[in-house]
């Protein structure tokens, strides 16, 4: 199995090499696939062959073996993301200095992996303060035991609250680092809402996670008015997940020329990309000139993971085999800030990322005015004025409030809450149909959302994805559809409490703190 040499690279840990009592140490970490390490071939650093007599490697959870044993009686198990620690006996300390290190060996499914890499040692710094760790097992009951005596030790504080978890810590690992316990953030319900869509088609209760007095009252309300008007239709219209690297030539005649070869080879790029992962789908990339740039936007169908780390994988995949086919590119990295990763961008409502929702409905006249004492007139003469404001003030969001719903959710359900950054964008348009009701949708353009992977699988947010039939695979569609409705049935209930002056009266009952 072919592994671009880019990508091999990152086995390497960074920083790892270090002298110890008995010579070398540095670490590897699985960052492919599940894995078998057959036989260690040669380790060379600087140049010096060290022979297998000499060499050891350790994972956690097992025996250290010899590397001579190894290779005579069998294999090591080297699981997805998990860490090798390779120990060489050797009588002199390295200086504090850049080293090359060459490692080869044979890992079942992949065959022979051969790479080099440049690391550093450092001076030693133990006079630096730092939360305990352990390389080789950093979610061990004694090592965050270790981290909670630090912070009481620390800043006089004791963590009472925080240890209180029910999740088994040994399955945090790619979720968090120096894991110490857990912060925990009321939990309450809203709805359930009805749902017309395409994947959601039902009644669903909502779990939404907050400190924000009035929030789940205020979509209750929503949701109440939306279920009366035979709930909210929603559609997921298009998918992409982006990541986009920029290459640097002499001029722009080399860029251009080099976009002219890109579109030649697109469906090799597209054949190693997608080698790396069995769910990820190149589909298209985007190309933008600046200077002598090229900046190219690759856009993948990510299944039901959110998918950043999945696109920047496959597509540093993708560029090492550019770099290997392609001559004349001065310089490259793999993110230009054009994916606008976590961050509210015009390119990303106009072109999708994550997951492209509508919501609308048709809220009836008389059902407004009797549950909210407002009419359909108000509700969309606000909506016109509202709409100026926020050309004026330059947001991303013509509607009033879907962060609220979004974020709530997210925390809720295990999502990346930064990712409310993008999702927070939204079109709301209103129309007064010729029966004096009132059309309502919002357009959420980069919705990033999961039921698979990520933070989705821990404690109470897998519960609470479930309590929607939302976690898992071929769920994600679903789960978009479900957001969009709830972001809709917020909007319908402030809106009607701006337009009806209940706004600051409802935070007084329900968002008193004081």
């Amino acid at each position: 199995m072919f592994v671009p040499s880019m990508l091999l690279k990152q086995l390497y840990t960074r920083g790892s090499l270090s002298n110890t009592d008995s010579g070398l140490s540095f670490l590897l970490k699985n960052r492919l696939k599940d894995a078998k390490i057959k036989e260690l071939i040669s380790i060379k650093i600087n140049g010096q062959e060290f022979h297998p007599d000499n060499i050891s490697l350790k994972i956690a959870g097992s025996d250290t073996i010899a590397a001579s044993t190894l290779n005579n009686d069998g294999h090591l198990d080297f699981p997805l993301r998990s860490v090798a620690q390779f120990l060489i006996d050797h009588d002199e300390e390295l200086p504090f200095e850049k080293h090359e290190i060459e490692i080869s060996f044979r890992a079942s499914p992949f065959g022979k992996l051969s790479f080099k890499v440049e690391d550093s040692i450092s001076e030693c710094t133990k006079h630096l303060t730092r939360m305990p760790r352990n390389d080789m097992d950093d979610y061990g009951e004694d090592v965050i035991k270790q981290r909670q005596a630090f912070v009481k030790e620390y800043t006089g504080v004791e963590l009472k609250h925080a240890p209180q978890y029910s999740v088994d810590p040994k399955t945090l690992g790619g979720n968090i680092e120096n894991f110490t316990g857990v912060a925990q953030v009321p939990m309450g319900f809203a709805g359930p809402i009805k749902v017309n869509g395409e994947h959601a088609d039902g009644e669903y209760l909502i779990p939404m996670a907050t400190t924000e007095g009035t929030l789940i009252a205020s979509y209750n309300r929503g949701i109440k008015v939306a279920n009366l008007c035979g709930g909210i239709k929603a559609t997921v219209v298009d998918d992409a997940m982006q990541r986009a690297p920029v290459f640097v030539f002499e001029d722009a005649r080399g860029a251009k020329s080099f976009i002219k070869w890109l579109r030649e080879y697109f469906p090799k790029i597209k054949e190693e990309a997608e080698a790396t992962s069995s769910v990820a789908e190149l589909t298209y990339i985007d190309n933008f000139f600046a200077s002598k740039f090229a900046y190219c936007r690759f856009n993948f169908k990510t299944g039901d993971a959110a998918g950043q780390n999945m696109v920047g994988r496959a597509t540093f995949a993708a560029c090492s085999w550019i770099l290997d086919h392609y001559d004349g590119i001065k310089d490259f990295y793999l993110e230009s800030n054009f994916a606008t990763d976590k961050k509210a961008s015009q390119i990303n409502i106009m072109r999708t990322r994550g997951k492209r929702v509508i919501a609308e409905i048709t809220l009836k006249k008389d059902i407004l005015i009797q549950n909210m004492r407002v009419d359909p007139k108000q509700l969309d003469y606000h909506a016109r004025v509202a709409g100026v404001g926020s050309f004026l003030s330059g947001v991303n969001n013509t509607g009033l409030h879907s962060p609220n719903g979004i974020t709530a959710m997210f925390i809720a359900t295990g999502q990346d809450v930064a990712n409310v950054s993008e999702s927070s964008a939204a079109v709301l348009y209103t129309e007064l149909t010729d029966d004096g009701d009132l059309y309502l949708s919002i357009t959420i353009p980069s919705l990033i959302v999961a039921t698979y992977g990520g933070g989705t699988g821990i404690g109470s947010q897998k519960e609470a994805l479930e309590t929607m039939d939302c976690y898992g695979k071929g769920r994600v569609m679903k789960f978009a559809e479900i957001v969009a409705s709830v972001v809709l049935a917020g909007e319908i209930s402030l809106a009607s409490a701006i337009s009806s002056s209940d706004w600051v009266s409802s935070h007084e009952k329900y968002g008193r703190n004081r």
